[in-house]
Formats: structure tokens, C-alpha cells, sequence
């Protein structure tokens, strides 16, 4: 199945909705229920893969539930990317029978707010304007350092277990069968580098803007020390997707820089995605 855990168009579809629920979950872990106990508690959950909860209290947390083990990684990045102040602050990380994720939520709005969306151009700009930023971040302490690796792996992997998905993609970016979406990731797949900074999920709900500032990124746990290309074909899929036209996909590249655009590398990204 495609991975709809990043980016998913079930997560895609407006600002993120939150549902009051009448009681706290029995399942929360002690050493979580007494930091809850008392608040207004809204399931906004929005991936089949895990539970979220927000909690309201103060300027708000967020609680994420998911099988055990899975959250280990989001938890470092989103630690890593709070050290470098764009990310969210970890409060408690817990892996028992499941994994429970709690972080303070980031001041202001995701990109898929209406502010941001009624200026199409303008939200074009700032995200490239900031990917390009997170690239040039210094990644020397990172705790994943070599995240292309794993990626092609999985997408391997994911192609011989019969994944393949191009429906979520644009033309431009589609492949008419498995077979050839294959062929051009393994012939060029070694041209993906760990160079970058990687975000790993660069879509409009995962960037939090506070009056068109940047205020942080949140569902980090795809990053690492990556292909910046990746990023890049994710920038330029959502702004597809959420805005309905592909008109903003060249501008997209010359805000960010086509100095560090390559057309052929995007097209082998494109071809390992499809396999998720």
C-alpha cells in the first residue's frame, strides 16, 4: 500500500479537525494521565496508522499513539529539530505495549489554512524559500545520517511485495507500469546522495507558519541526512494536490533554486514513491 502514514491525501484535505471526546482513553500510560487529567481532550486523528490526540491546555499538545516501536524515530527527529528550533518540543516519549508520543504544539498555523491558501504565490514562495533554508542546515550531529539508504530499501522492498501506486501522483511525474517505474529506480538510484538535511514528509500540513514566519516543522520521523530531491518532489506534490494545479511547480524549483535542481534525480524519487 501506498504510505499513507507521510502525506496522505486522508491528512490533506483541510486544517487538521478535532473531535471533544467525553472521557479520557483508559489505555494512556500513567505517566501521561496525570499531565491530562483536567483538560479537554479532541481525537484528531488523521492516518489509519496512528491515534492522535490533542490536548487543551495552555497553547496546546499534541499525543500520538502508535504500534510499538514506530515512534521511536519521530521522537529523535522531532527532538533534533526542536535543538535546532524548528520543531516541536518532546515531553515524554513512552514505548510499552505501544508507542505514545507527546509534544508541545508549535505556535501558529499549518499551511493548509485558509490565510495561506488564499495566496497561492506567496505560499509557494515561502515554502521553497524555507526548504532550501533546511537544506543548508548543518545535519554534522544528526541521529539518522544516512536516511537515502533506507529509503531506497524500503522502496525496493515494497516493489518486489507488489506495492505500486502511481494514482497520487501528477502526469508528469506518473509511470504506466511497475516494471518501468523499476527499471529507472534501479538503474538510478545511486544518484540519490545523503547530503541534505531531510524533512522527509515536505507538505503543507507539516509546516507551521505564525504570520507567514516559520514557526517549526512537525511529523518529522520520514528526516534525516537525505537527497534533498526528495524534499524537493514532495514540495512540489503537494502544491499539486492541495492546490489543484501544477501551475506553481516551475515556480516552485526557481524560488528554491535551480542550481540544486535535478529534473532526471526528481524522476527517479518519483519512480521509488510509487512503491512507497
Amino acid at each position: 500500500m501506498w504510505r499513507l502514514w507521510r502525506c496522505s491525501p486522508t491528512n490533506m484535505t483541510g486544517k487538521m479537525k478535532k473531535t471533544l471526546l467525553n472521557q479520557i482513553p483508559n489505555e494512556l500510560p500513567q505517566e501521561i494521565l496525570h499531565f491530562v487529567s483536567g483538560s479537554k481532550i479532541y481525537d484528531s486523528s488523521c492516518s489509519p496508522e496512528a491515534r492522535v490526540y490533542f490536548i487543551d491546555r495552555g497553547n496546546g499538545y499534541y499525543l500520538k499513539r502508535s504500534a510499538k516501536g514506530t515512534l521511536d524515530r519521530e521522537a529523535k527527529m522531532t527532538e533534533y529539530f526542536y535543538f535546532k528550533g524548528i520543531g516541536a518540543e518532546v515531553l515524554k516519549y513512552i514505548s510499552g505495549d505501544s508507542d505514545w508520543l507527546l509534544t508541545a504544539a508549535v505556535v501558529g498555523e499549518d499551511c493548509m489554512n485558509k490565510e495561506y491558501l488564499m495566496n497561492p504565490e506567496r505560499l509557494c514562495d515561502t515554502m521553497a524559500y524555507q526548504l532550501r533554508k533546511l537544506h543548508e542546515t548543518d545535519y554534522s550531529d544528526c541521529p539518522i545520517m544516512d536516511r537515502t539508504a533506507e529509503y531506497l530499501a524500503l522502496a525496493v522492498r515494497n516493489c518486489h511485495t507488489g506495492n505500486f501506486d502511481k494514482s497520487q501522483f501528477p502526469d508528469s511525474f506518473g509511470y504506466r507500469s511497475a516494471k518501468e517505474a523499476y527499471d529507472v529506480l534501479k538503474n538510478g538510484k545511486d544518484a540519490l546522495k545523503s547530503k541534505v538535511l531531510l524533512h522527509g514528509d515536505y507538505c503543507l500540513p507539516n509546516i507551521i507558519l505564525n504570520n507567514w514566519k516559520l514557526s517549526g516543522f512537525i511529523d518529522v520521523g520520514s528526516g534525516g541526512v537525505g537527497d534533498r530531491h526528495i524534499d524537493i518532489f514532495w514540495g512540489v506534490w503537494t502544491l499539486w494536490f492541495n492546490l489543484k494545479t501544477n501551475k506553481y511547480r516551475e515556480r516552485f524549483l526557481d524560488v528554491y533554486g535551480r542550481d540544486k535542481v535535478d529534473e532526471e534525480i526528481l524522476k527517479i524519487v518519483a519512480a521509488a514513491e510509487v512503491f512507497g
